[in-house]
């Protein structure tokens, strides 16, 4: 009797797939935003089976958050939707709670109703302070404007792709029991691409995959990682906020498939002892009118001296970026060289210990074509804020101090001190 009475949007997982690809698509070409709204919102009008509409955001140490809207109510108030940001850590103090949630239409998913529930389609959301601009403690916003801008006055595109890992650990909520048990237990111990088919840790794999490939992530590989019970769930290149954005929902998603499995998906970077940790290797480029500037057949390594000079600013800037990228404890006892982990401040195209790895590639892959691959980042980490602090080191070297370029080269930068 509830389910004749209840008439909630239920969409296959093919249907959702295409409604997901049309929206990133609509998303890398640019397409105007007041169009896209406008179409969003007659959807939403028009289709009676959607309840509420859930607003993601995340704050300054990268937890997402989440605010369902009645359907009817954001029809009528997407303009003016509030929430008290003194209850966010880092946002504003009790005495000036009050923040708007601006909604970004063009980052649009509808999601499987047997993951996030019937009836709800997501959405991410700009912070916008009390005077309606761009809130400071929104680092997703800052690197939305950022991009924006370079795209405006250069024909720049920042492109993105991620290797995420995790554990798969037996037992719900096993991350706050810790202190309870003292340990993580594995649901499988096969390791680097090893699992039956059927296993538990092959399941999720499978499930999760399933899950991303609906909602366009556009995957690429999936595989059972070195450590037991870890895995990584490989996805294609994008546009570097449309990446961040996935990197949140990329953890969600492992983590509502894991519950309803009674199982805990773990992103911490050494959560175990005497085996490899959790990292994010993150390949970036950045394309003109469809070009990757990263290449050059005659280059070292297939790599332009615009993609070189790219990376030396990275180096150059390798201390700072390291601290504020892997700023737990936890962070830092990934980092040990015995477990394949890129503790060395220098770029290598086979050396897995390199803060950047140069992937091979060709000029018809974006992804691995003349990419730089960044494996400092930690699983933890802010998207948003590591895609802005790398972007930002690489490319803003000129405006404010003029130095010449030192390449780096494969066998590591010279030291600082020789730096001009």
């Amino acid at each position: 009797m509830a389910n004749e009475l209840r008439n909630f949007l239920e969409l296959s997982y093919d249907e959702l797939e295409q409604l997901n690809l049309e929206s990133k698509e609509q998303r890398k070409n640019r397409v105007a935003i007041d169009k896209i709204q406008e179409a969003r919102l007659k959807y939403l009008t028009d289709e009676k089976r959607i309840k509420a509409v859930t607003v993601l955001f995340s704050d300054l140490e990268g937890r997402l958050h989440m605010l369902d809207y009645d359907k009817k109510f954001l029809i009528k108030s997407w303009d003016n939707l509030t929430f008290d940001g003194s209850s966010i850590r880092g946002f504003t103090a009790q005495r000036e709670s009050d923040l708007r949630l601006g909604i970004c239409w063009d980052a649009f998913y509808w999601a499987p109703a047997d993951i996030f529930g019937t009836g709800k389609i997501l959405v991410f959301g700009d912070v916008v302070d009390k005077d309606g601009t761009p809130y400071g403690a929104d680092i997703r916003g800052l690197l939305k404007g950022f991009a924006g801008d370079l795209y405006k006055k250069k024909g720049h595109t920042l492109n993105a792709a991620n290797e995420i890992e995790g554990f798969l650990f037996q037992g719900a909520d096993a991350e706050r029991r810790y202190h309870e048990t003292n340990t993580f237990n594995y649901v499988n111990t096969g390791g680097y691409y090893h699992s039956l088919p059927g296993d538990p840790l092959r399941t999720f794999i499978d499930t999760t995959a399933e899950v991303q490939r609906s909602m366009g992530f556009q995957n690429e590989k999936d595989h059972p990682e070195v450590a037991p019970s870890q895995f990584e769930i490989n996805y294609g290149y994008g546009e570097v906020v449309a990446a961040a954005d996935q990197i949140q929902l990329y953890k969600l998603i492992c983590r509502q498939v894991a519950t309803k499995m009674g199982l805990t998906a773990c992103f911490l970077p050494k959560p175990v002892v005497g085996v490899n940790g959790n990292g994010m290797h993150t390949n970036v480029s950045i394309s003109e009118n469809g070009n990757n500037l990263f290449w050059d057949p005659k280059g070292e390594e297939k790599l332009s001296k615009f993609g070189w000079a790219f990376l030396d600013r990275i180096l150059t800037h390798g201390n700072d970026i390291c601290l504020l990228l892997n700023a737990s404890v936890n962070a830092y006892r990934r980092l040990d060289p015995h477990f394949e982990a890129p503790n060395q401040i220098k770029a290598s195209a086979v050396d897995r210990g390199s803060m950047i790895r140069i992937p091979i590639g060709n000029e018809k892959l974006i992804r691995t074509s003349s990419c730089i691959r960044f494996s400092r980042l930690e699983s933890t980490e802010k998207p948003q804020r590591s895609r802005t602090c790398v972007r930002r080191s690489a490319i803003c070297r000129t405006t404010f101090i003029r130095r010449s370029t030192t390449f780096a080269r494969l066998n590591g930068p010279r030291p600082f001190s020789e730096r001009t």
